[in-house]
């Protein structure tokens, strides 16, 4: 992947906020396989990019985030069941230790819906739309088995079995996303959360990203000993000290991330 106009994936780091950009947006943004590559190529960037604390994904123009697959792609290449490694899937063929979000303008469809469901939030623009179409077009969605810890059961339900779209309120209310902005204010919106965000001990926000999907994973008394393994190295840190020191000193804290 490169930082050229012509590239079909962009990273960029904004004070210390990592974008990674669908750009193609003649096509809504669909994940083609130069797509597919360059989003794998990005998020792999990010993670071993020291200046960059969070990862906020979008894509180019106000139309789409994402529609999805390329349809067109896959009716030539005779697509029948995606192998694990089509696109990235965080937490699941590719981990991701530090925070992601969504910053969604225009419409999340399928793969779209996908990947603004695996970032840990989501920022919508008014005019957001999401939909897994999958039952429109006779394909799957395997990957939609998270949904039910994110939204009410009957409401994963009736998205999945009907296809229709959802609006950004409605995904708001339903708890799918955290905000809901004017379709102009969305960059300031997501760059301003994952500023709050990278403020904070890197440490404790990385155990506290770990410790949410807990309970997803284990049982309540599992989770807990879990927990307790992810945040004693926390506790232990020169992070936890520089903290209560800065309080006391009433100075901002220098987190070192050790």
């Amino acid at each position: 992947m490169t930082d050229t106009p012509a590239a079909p994936v962009r990273y960029e780091v904004r004070n210390g906020i990592a974008w990674l950009t669908i750009d193609r947006p003649e096509a809504r943004n669909a994940l083609s396989e130069a797509v597919r590559s360059g989003l794998f190529a990005g998020v792999r960037r990010f993670n071993d990019d020291d200046r960059a604390a969070v990862l906020v994904l979008t894509g180019a123009g106000d139309r789409a985030f994402c529609a999805g697959g390329d349809l067109k792609e896959m009716a030539e290449t005779t697509l029948e069941v995606p192998p694990p490694d089509f696109l990235p899937v965080f937490g699941r063929n590719i981990e991701v230790a530090k925070p992601t979000i969504a910053a969604v303008n225009g419409v999340a469809y399928a793969g779209g819906f996908l990947l603004a469901q695996q970032c840990d939030l989501c920022v919508a623009a008014a005019s957001a739309r999401f939909a897994i179409t999958e039952a429109k077009v006779g394909r799957g969605s395997p990957w939609a088995v998270p949904l039910p810890r994110l939204i009410p059961p009957r409401a994963a339900m009736e998205i999945l079995l009907t296809g229709d779209p959802v609006t950004a309120d409605r995904a708001y209310q339903l708890g799918l996303v955290n905000q809901v902005v004017p379709d102009a204010e969305l960059p300031a919106a997501a760059q301003a959360l994952a500023e709050r965000i990278a403020a904070n001990a890197p440490l404790s926000v990385r155990a506290a990203k770990r410790t949410v999907y807990l309970a997803a994973e284990h049982g309540l008394d599992q989770a807990y000993a879990e927990a307790d393994r992810i945040w004693e190295p926390v506790y232990r840190s020169a992070d936890a000290q520089e903290g209560p020191a800065a309080f006391r000193d009433k100075r901002r804290p220098v987190w070192t991330g050790r």
